[in-house]
Formats: C-alpha cells, structure tokens, sequence
C-alpha cells in the first residue's frame, strides 16, 4: 500500500485583520477521500500537531461538495484530523508521495516553515511526487533544487489566481500575491478563467489552482505513483 503525507497549515490567524483563516475543508477532504478510496494509506501532519484550524469561510454552505459532506458524517476522520503529527516528526522516507492542501493559513505559516521546507525538498530529491492546491503552491517560495535555484524555475505552474485574490478581497491583506511569486522565481505559470479547476504537472511537481483543482490533483498524484 503507497503511502501519502499531507501537510496541513497550523495558522489560525489571517495576517493582522483579527478574522480566522486556516485550511480549506474542500482543498482536504476531496483529495484525502479520492486516495483513501484508491487505497492509498493517508498520514496527516501540521507544524504545531493536533487540530488543524479549518477556514470558517470554507465551512459556508455554498462551498460545500459532495465529499466535505462525507467529512462531516465521518467521525473517523474527523478523529485523525484532530490528531495531526508534528511535522517536524515526520521523514519522507516513510511516504511516497506528499500532498498539500491550501487555505490561506499557509501564507503565514508554512512558506517560511523550516521543516517544510526540508521536507519538500527531500521528497524531490528522493524522486517522490509532491503536490500542492490553491493557496498551497505559495509554500514552493523558498524551495530550492538540486542546483540551489527555485524548484519551479522553467516548470509548468498554476496557482491561486490575482484575480481570484480580488475576487475574495484580500489582495491588500495576503503577504505576498502567488501569482506573481511563481513567475518571479521563474516558473512557467498558467491559468483558467477564476474558479475553474485547472492543474498542471512537471515531471515530479504536481500543482492546482483554486478548491474546485483539489481532485484534478489528486488524480495526477494517483496517475504519478501507478
């Protein structure tokens, strides 16, 4: 049985406006059920372990799908979300693949965490996929290849929007637009129109643009590692 790490934000915090953000419920529970279901072995882990804070706004009725349904029919599940590995625990070695839901808490948290950092870049090294949605591309900011330049220079991108950012109003609160950050560091980004699901891969580096990308990700894992 292959075994997948998802990597999920421990930020609570939307930058300095006082309001909650986190994962995207959508972003998680999509990608983790289409594994599961293929019978792929699923671990969880986030910076602080435990319970990872989910986006109240991704818990709003018009954002719910079939499988963030199941989620909250699922005591199993929701018991092991609640039981997150710290991530500085975890070595890539023990997985095949490593998966990162977004959410706008990761902006603030896992672009600047060390031991995702090392982790990501390890999975790479060792030929491992490694997959990230929406918000999630925005912690590739600092990673680095074999050669000491950005992992996605001259590889196919896709990433929440600028447009998608307006479309949510929080251009002015985010620290950084992804958009721009992936084609700052030299990746060959792409889109669709806002809030299609759209993602693309390169080789080992899997990524998806909005929630509605989570599932078209984790079917190009799936396709990946079979």
């Amino acid at each position: 049985m292959k075994k997948i790490l998802f990597v999920l934000t421990s930020n609570d915090q939307l930058g300095d406006t006082g309001n909650k953000t986190g994962f995207w419920i959508e972003e998680f529970a999509s990608p983790y059920y289409l594994l599961k279901d293929a019978g792929y072995e699923v671990t969880i882990a986030s910076p602080k372990g435990g319970q990872p804070p989910i986006d109240p706004n991704s818990e709003a009725d018009d954002a719910q799908t079939e499988s963030t349904k199941r989620f909250y029919n699922d005591k199993e599940t929701q018991e092991v979300l609640a039981q997150t590995q710290l991530l500085s625990s975890v070595d890539q070695k023990d997985y095949d693949a490593v998966f990162y839901p977004g959410g706008h808490g990761v902006l603030w948290d896992l672009v600047e965490d060390k031991d995702s950092k090392a982790l990501i870049e390890s999975f790479y090294k060792h030929d491992k996929p490694v997959s990230f949605v929406c918000h999630a591309p925005a912690v590739l900011k600092h990673i680095k290849n074999a050669a000491g330049e950005a992992l996605v220079k001259d590889k196919k991108v896709t990433g929440f929007t600028n447009q998608e950012e307006d479309g949510v109003q929080l251009r002015e609160v985010v620290p950084f637009l992804l958009e721009d950050m992936l084609i700052e560091n030299g990746g060959v980004y792409s889109k669709i129109e806002d809030w299609q699901p759209y993602a693309v891969q390169d080789g080992l580096l899997i990524t998806g643009q909005n929630p509605a990308s989570s599932e078209k990700v984790a079917q190009l894992l799936i396709k990946t590692l079979s």
